[in-house]
């Protein structure tokens, strides 16, 4: 079992931008001293949601501080920037940490970001499968070229290999964050670890994990392959000494964070969105997730892995909004929680 933070650098209301990503530094740091497994960071582009807007350059910086825990993405959104660009970037990371790299990629959303960045609705609805296929052949092979619809160019020389890790082998891993069948299959074809969102509970993830597998076979995938791959299940965590006290520290912050955060996306096209109810929707991750006393915790994370077979977690950490209860909440999770899973 490998537990690790999912760390969106939240802006709760009242606080400034730096605030946040301080308290995404320090979730980190406390993360690595608390024996978590890895930090997973997320990306976003002018909303509060979340104010990180690069995942691989906070990921450098957070490498840098730390010696031992994996730093993975979560996601970086792929249609927002040139698969080259970002494989080059996952190739240094990868290199100059000793291995200790994870690149999440994901499709993103319809918002204005598609606009700013100039890469269109196309990149977002219809060009993804040919981004992610560029972005693994850079991080897989020496030379690469490209005579697709939206990315041409001569063969060029990858700079810097991947492979070329001292005393190690491979790329980076890349991971894709998956919601719906589509994605599921897409994910299956490259034998790519999928990452699964908090709002899913385990029948869904299970759903998704069966469908993964059966179609990674169909294409061609060795069994024992596919059942080797290391998915990744989104959700969030909050240890208190009572499910009562950690369900209530949640549903105090969390609604004002989101309805300040998804309230604040603004489509690329004007077309019409639903919000989820802020306060239902805390509620809801409270009941799917391990929130609550220490024991819970760990025999939720538990029946999560027995039901769906996913033994690696990316737990959001910061739902109270406050550092300090954010520091706390990841030492329990170490000293309390993850000596049960073990």
């Amino acid at each position: 079992m490998r537990v690790g933070a999912f760390v969106l650098a939240a802006q709760f209301p009242g606080q400034g931008q730096g605030e946040a990503l301080h308290r995404a530094v320090r979730t980190t740091e406390v993360a690595e001293e608390s024996g978590l497994d890895s930090v997973w960071l997320a990306e976003h582009h002018f909303v509060p949601y979340g104010t990180c807007p690069s995942a691989v350059t906070l990921a450098g910086l957070l490498l840098g501080r730390t010696r031992r825990i994996r730093v993975g993405t979560a996601v970086s959104v792929l249609p927002n920037i040139h698969p080259v660009a970002l494989g080059e970037q996952a190739a240094l990371l990868h290199l100059l940490s000793g291995g200790r790299f994870s690149l999440g990629v994901g499709r993103g959303g319809p918002w204005v970001d598609l606009e700013v960045f100039g890469s269109g609705l196309r990149a977002y609805e219809r060009d993804f499968p040919e981004s992610l296929d560029l972005l693994l052949r850079w991080l897989r092979e020496p030379r690469v070229s490209a005579d697709g619809e939206r990315y041409r160019f001569r063969e060029v020389p990858v700079v810097p290999r991947p492979d070329e890790l001292i005393g190690g082998a491979g790329g980076p891993e890349v991971v894709v964050a998956c919601t719906s069948a589509k994605s599921v299959r897409l994910a299956a074809e490259h034998a790519l670890p999928m990452l699964l969102g908090m709002h899913c509970g385990d029948e869904e993830k299970a759903e998704m994990v069966a469908l993964w597998r059966t179609h990674a076979i169909a294409v061609g995938h060795p069994p024992e392959e596919a059942d080797a791959a290391a998915h990744v299940s989104a959700g969030v965590a909050q240890i208190a000494d009572s499910r009562t006290e950690a369900t209530e520290t949640l549903v105090k912050a969390m609604p004002g964070w989101l309805r300040l955060g998804l309230g604040a996306h603004v489509t690329v096209d004007g077309r019409p969105r639903s919000m989820r109810d802020p306060v239902a929707y805390t509620e809801l991750l409270c009941g799917l997730h391990p929130v609550g006393p220490p024991r819970l915790a760990a025999d939720r994370l538990a029946a999560t892995a027995e039901r769906t077979g996913i033994t690696r977690f990316a737990l959001l950490v910061e739902g109270s909004g406050d550092l300090a209860a954010t520091e706390e909440n990841v030492r329990r999770m170490g000293a309390e929680v993850l000596s049960r899973l073990r």
